[in-house]
C-alpha cells in the first residue's frame, strides 16, 4: 500500500483542533497517511530542520515537498489530480512538510523538490495542518468519486 507523510515542526497541543483531525484521519484508509511531529526548538530554523532532516532520513528514500506560502496554488480537483500523479509515479514515499513558526530550514529548503501553498493567506500552523489534512481527504474522496466534494 502507497503511503503519503506529513512532517510537522511542533505538536497539536489544542484538543478541539486535534479532535476534528482524528476525525479526517479515521476516514483516509487509503493511501495509508501518517503524521509525524518533531521536535520545535523555538524558531531556530537550523535545529528545526536538523530535526526533519533526522525523519526523513529515518523514511528512507522520499520525495520531499514543502508547505510553502510561495509554494504552487491548486483548486481541489488540481491538487487531487497532482497527489495521485505523483503516488501513481514515484516510487518513493510522498512526504509533506509543515515548517515551525519561522517557516523552512535551509536544508530542507534545499532537499525539498516541490512546494505546495495552501492558500496566498497566512494561517497559524495548527489550522495549516488542519486544512492539510482535510485536504487529503478530499482529495481522496475525489480521486474516488465520493460526494463529499461538491
Amino acid at each position: 500500500m502507497k503511503e503519503v507523510h506529513l512532517i510537522v515542526v511542533g505538536k497539536l497541543k489544542d484538543k478541539n483542533i486535534e479532535s476534528l483531525e482524528n476525525d479526517y484521519l479515521k476516514r483516509i484508509k487509503s493511501p495509508k497517511f501518517i503524521i509525524h511531529e518533531v521536535k520545535s526548538h523555538k524558531e531556530n530554523l537550523d535545529l528545526e530542520a536538523g530535526e526533519v532532516e533526522k525523519k526523513l532520513n529515518d523514511l528512507g528514500p522520499c520525495y520531499p515537498i514543502l508547505l510553502a506560502e510561495n509554494g504552487q496554488l491548486f483548486d481541489s480537483p488540481k491538487m487531487s489530480k497532482w497527489l495521485f500523479n505523483l503516488i501513481e509515479n514515484r516510487s518513493e514515499k510522498i512526504v509533506f512538510i509543515i515548517g515551525g513558526a519561522s517557516g523552512h530550514g535551509v536544508k530542507i529548503i534545499e532537499r525539498a523538490k516541490e512546494k505546495l501553498s495552501l492558500s496566498p493567506l497566512t494561517y497559524p500552523h495548527k489550522l495549516a495542518r488542519l486544512l492539510f489534512v482535510e485536504q487529503i481527504y478530499r482529495a481522496i474522496t475525489i480521486q474516488s468519486g465520493h460526494p463529499y466534494h461538491k
